[in-house]
């Protein structure tokens, strides 16, 4: 397994079956006198390599490749078991997921395929092990499939599905009696004799047992681990270059960290515009402000996530260069923004930033997608901004990591508990930690995320971990222990492994005495305003102990409470509430916070100080004016 890092460098995603042979060699010389090194190709090429059942063509493939190869340009390989043929589905008629009533997710588009299905699965190892024996030792680098759990096909409901779980839950609980315990179902006569007796969790009269979708969700996760680990074993035995797998904004479904332990490298897919439109969850006001520059604060939440998920190796394999096709709306990023989110990803330790995609398709469900060529193959608008960050990237120093001042826990289990148990309409986990990061954000701070398996937090100054629903007994006992602030709080420690309310009830903290005695959720019209400034918003606990309170309501109840090192809030916070909570934390730490301008950003690193602004007007700052849209740096 690969762990030496690439030098830093842009790329670009092609797809040379798109397009006659011979615009290959002028396409890979325009790359190389862009500035670019890598380029992604093949990742839905299944077809082409194998138009009939055994019948390879992979002739196309191996002129590809070498006419960018000898341009000077670093290939990634993907697999292409996202898109199965035709033909696929003739040979393996079941193979098809199944949404949650019952439908089949049908062939004409992509990602049509159960997790658990054991042919399509032996079909997706036997092509990989064929692309890697032939070309182990002509790329640079892999890509396993493409953008797992995007399009919502994490969770199936299909028979292959139904088979597996069973499996699943016998091989964890051993006997039916022990699963009936674990689940409480001898509430509502839920008890099961057989462990195939046991359904998918959906489709019921009023909703399923907690602890059954809890389970179903682990399960499905185990699936996605499983189907990209067979791709891996088959590419490692043909191959040394490191493999990776390009991850989605947002997409929760499955855990990422237990995917990642089988790579080398984590990568993910960013479209400022897009998500700003259709998953960051932002305002309608804020949407407007930001609609051509994308939210100041969810795409680097994603970096610092998938760098703890590549084990601090991470790239963006597809970055957002124009207009795309899918969001409910679909502007032209801001003059600059370009720039501007390939340096922000340098900034955040990325070893490469690849836009997608080199020239727009003039056809399909992607013809309004833009690349840095237009479909005529004129330069399209981004593709200058490109050519300048790869002029800088030139001269510029290396980006040195350091190690930040805070540490925040994401749980993608906490994840699916607060998915099948949110207790109030529009609660997630999800927003609940990116709304932690942004408060640490606009106070200046660098963030690392951090894996729910992180021990030792002794090389941080503070760390943040709300929401962990279930809080495993030696992750209880490193933050109770951790020289630093730690803050926990709502619902942490709510449930146990199996979704069951713990005796003694949350948080059960050893050295902080509070305890939970009510939990209740908040209308969006009726916040609990604290003292001081700020209000609690969506979900608020009763808290009882004697711990120091650090944060009232106006009516003197408690809501954040303090005993050396552990901090406990037991409500949602709103963004002044959450500013307040980080400046205590910060006092108590003794790390310097700034007070940043709406839509500035820093990032620090070993050497250097990064300087963003998202706006789409000139902001005065700290480090002098700063234009629209506009990224500068200095060395500390």
């Amino acid at each position: 397994m690969t762990s030496v890092g690439f030098p830093r460098a842009l790329g670009t995603c092609y797809y040379p079956e798109h397009w006659p042979q011979e615009v290959w060699a002028k396409d890979a010389q325009m790359m190389v006198e862009s500035g670019l090194t890598w380029v992604r190709i093949g990742e839905f090429a299944w077809s082409r390599f194998e138009p009939k059942p055994g019948v390879l063509e992979l002739e196309w493939l191996e002129e590809a490749i070498k006419t960018l190869t000898s341009a000077g340009l670093k290939v990634v390989l993907g697999t292409p078991t996202a898109t199965p043929p035709r033909w696929m589905l003739d040979k393996h008629p079941d193979m098809l997921a199944v949404d949650a009533e019952g439908r089949p997710r049908g062939f004409g588009s992509r990602r049509h395929y159960c997790f658990s299905h054991a042919g399509y699965r032996e079909e997706s190892r036997r092509i990989t092990g064929i692309l890697a024996e032939v070309f182990g030792s002509s790329v640079a680098a892999w890509q396993t499939d493409n953008e797992y759990g995007c399009h919502d096909t994490v969770l199936s409901y299909s028979d292959a599905a139904l088979e597996a779980f069973q499996d699943w839950l016998e091989a964890r609980y051993g006997t039916i009696e022990a699963l009936n315990a674990a689940w409480g179902n001898v509430f509502w006569s839920m008890e099961y004799d057989r462990f195939d007796q046991i359904g998918l969790p959906n489709l019921t009269v009023t909703e399923p047992n907690p602890a059954h979708v809890q389970a179903f969700r682990r399960f499905s996760s185990d699936q996605v681990v499983a189907f990209n680990r067979a791709q891996v074993e088959e590419i490692r035995k043909w191959s040394d270059a490191p493999i990776s797998h390009n991850y989605m904004g947002r997409v929760t479904d499955f855990d990422h960290y237990d995917v990642g332990a089988d790579l080398d490298i984590a990568t993910w897919d960013s479209y400022p515009l897009g998500f700003l439109e259709d998953r960051v969850g932002a305002s309608s006001e804020r949407q407007k402000a930001f609609s051509r520059q994308g939210d100041p604060d969810f795409q680097t939440f994603h970096h610092d996530l998938y760098r703890a998920v590549g084990k601090g190796r991470w790239w963006i394999m597809e970055q957002q260069p124009g207009p795309v096709n899918w969001a409910p709306y679909n502007p032209a990023p801001l003059a600059g923004m370009v720039r501007l989110w390939s340096w922000e990803a340098f900034a955040h330790g990325a070893e490469a930033v690849c836009y997608f995609r080199w020239r727009q398709a003039p056809f399909a469900q992607e013809q309004m997608h833009s690349g840095l060529l237009r479909p005529d193959s004129a330069p399209a608008a981004g593709l200058a901004e490109v050519r300048q960050v790869a002029s800088e990237l030139a001269a510029a120093p290396q980006v040195e990591a350091n190690v930040a001042d805070v540490a925040l826990v994401f749980d993608y289990d906490a994840e699916w508990a607060w998915a099948v148990q949110p207790h109030g309409q529009g609660l997630s986990y999800f927003d609940l930690v990116f709304e932690h990061y942004r408060a640490l954000r606009r106070a200046g701070l660098n963030v690392d995320i951090v894996a729910p398996t992180t021990r030792d937090f002794a090389a941080y100054k503070a760390v943040f971990a709300p929401g962990l629903m279930y809080l495993s007994d030696d992750l209880r006992h490193a933050l109770e222990t951790a020289d630093c602030p730690c803050v926990l709080g709502p619902r942490t420690g709510a449930r146990t492994l199996d979704f069951e309310i713990p005796v003694p009830l949350p948080p059960a903290l050893s050295g902080l005495d509070v305890t939970v005695t009510q939990v209740q959720t908040l209308r969006p019209d009726s916040p609990v305003a604290l003292a001081g400034g700020g209000y609690a918003v969506g979900y608020i606990e009763t808290l009882d102990g004697s711990a120091t309170a650090i944060l009232e309501n106006i009516s003197g109840a408690c809501l954040a409470v303090q005993t050396q090192n552990l901090i406990y809030c037991g409500a949602w916070l709103d963004e002044a509430g959450l500013d307040r909570l980080v400046a205590l934390v910060a006092d108590s730490a003794d790390v310097s916070i700034r007070s940043l301008p709406d839509g500035v950003r820093v990032r620090r690193t070993a050497t250097q100080e990064f300087w963003f602004n998202h706006n789409a007007h000139t902001v005065d700052t700290e480090a002098g004016p700063m234009a629209p849209a506009s990224v500068i740096w200095r060395d500390l």
